[in-house]
């Protein structure tokens, strides 16, 4: 009971302009149009700086170490630091909102490229693997500023508000990776190694979007959703009805959300991460590596108000089962595409990123459906963690398979793996 008398003393003491937003479902909507629209520049600028790593880095630590069997190590370094990110990320936004978590992480991610580009000049691979780690703050906080749309979404707007804000990643994203040629010149015009040259523009992408939402993400879209929430449970006639609703957390929607997130992450960086290794191989250059890339960002990103609509209207479940068969799909298509054929390689990485799609799409609805605003964010933040080291698991197993089998073998069996999540999905949807 005293924790009821607590929060609704909290409640009267806050701010004019706070309880002016809790009173008015206008204002609410206002907000919450003006947060998918500061949300959709920041993440404009994001993916340029996402790309980066995922397009070169396995290359660039192939070429200062010489060998394939730790060329999937960036991809594991700069994943393994979103993990930490995230969760440093989801308490800051759970602790005092979306603006200073995400801009934080921006800004982070920024310093951590500035590192690369230090670290490639200098040939230290020490330096590399450091900086790397921090460059993933940029990639976690890209993936956790879906959810501040979502924060003033309706129920039935969450996927849709969420895909809103992963298509906007899609301009970057996909133009970051066809940028490879062009900075690489740059690059080597400034008197840096052309490798280098992708970390150049995500350094300068990053610290744009982190000052993008540090000026204008205000009011705090989190910050006024935690407090409609407290009115809300403040409004409650007994003491039970604020405890059922306290507890209202669904623990098997979370378990089989985080799951749907994890598996599809790892499949996705693992096959992603040993491609350009894999096409360097067959004779392919810097630009073709940079544009299948491209189309891969692409299909992660592009078809997301789609998929959105399509989460909402059909259902998270039926969405995430096509996301473990999209990804068999592109398992099997990696591993029989001829390794000179652009087409198929290019459309097995597009699959690869569709499956994706569905699977990170409806994983995050169902999350935001299982929590509330008094766990949301640092739920979401811990969760982020366990899909970043999930990533980070398929980077770095990635390479060693690929060195003691073959790409076709790594292919085939993140494929398979994708399909473990159908019967716990099933799972989730009994009474």
């Amino acid at each position: 009971m005293s924790k009821q008398y607590d929060d609704a003393a909290a409640a009267e003491s806050q701010p004019e302009w706070l309880q002016a937003y809790v009173e008015s479902p206008e204002k609410q909507k206002a907000l919450y149009k003006r947060t998918l629209l500061i949300v959709v520049l920041s993440q404009i600028f994001g993916g340029a700086g996402l790309a980066a790593g995922i397009t070169v880095g396995a290359l660039l630590a192939k070429d200062m170490l010489g060998t394939d069997t730790v060329a999937g190590l960036p991809t594991a370094l700069f994943t393994l630091g979103s993990a930490g990110a995230a969760l440093v990320v989801g308490r800051l936004s759970q602790q005092y909102g979306r603006r200073a978590g995400l801009a934080s992480g921006f800004l982070t991610g920024g310093i951590g490229a500035i590192g690369v580009i230090i670290a490639a000049v200098t040939n230290n691979v020490y330096l590399l693997f450091a900086a790397l780690l921090v460059y993933g703050a940029g990639s976690a906080t890209n993936l956790q500023a879906r959810y501040a749309g979502t924060d003033l979404a309706s129920a039935k707007q969450r996927a849709t508000a969420v895909s809103i804000a992963m298509v906007s990643t899609t301009f970057g994203a996909v133009a970051g990776p066809n940028l490879v040629d062009v900075m690489g010149k740059f690059a080597i015009s400034v008197g840096v190694p052309a490798l280098s040259g992708p970390f150049i523009l995500a350094a300068a992408a990053y610290i744009v979007a982190g000052l993008v939402l540090l000026f204008f993400l205000r009011p705090d879209p989190f910050v006024v959703a935690r407090a409609i929430a407290l009115a809300e449970r403040n409004a409650r006639v007994t003491s039970r009805e604020f405890i059922e609703e306290e507890e209202a957390t669904d623990k098997r929607g979370i378990a089989v959300a985080a799951l749907i997130m994890v598996l599809t992450q790892m499949v996705m960086v693992a096959i992603m991460t040993m491609t350009p290794v894999h096409m360097g191989r067959h004779g392919h250059g810097l630009s073709a590596v940079g544009m299948v890339i491209g189309f891969h960002i692409g299909a992660m990103y592009l078809p997301s108000l789609l998929t959105g609509v399509l989460v909402d209207k059909i259902g998270r479940a039926a969405m995430a089962v096509a996301s473990g068969v999209t990804l068999l799909a592109s398992g099997i298509m990696a591993a029989y595409a001829p390794g000179e054929s652009m087409l198929w390689i290019t459309l097995a990485l597009i699959l690869l990123g569709l499956g994706w799609n569905f699977g990170l799409i409806s994983g995050t609805a169902l999350l935001v459906d299982a929590t509330n605003p008094t766990n949301r964010a640092k739920m979401q933040g811990t969760i982020d963690v366990m899909v970043a080291l999930s990533g980070a698991s398929g980077g770095m197993l990635s390479g060693m398979v690929v060195a003691n089998s073959s790409f076709a073998f790594l292919s085939l069996a993140g494929g398979v793996l994708s399909l473990v999540l159908i019967p716990f999905v099933i799972w989730s949807n009994r009474n």
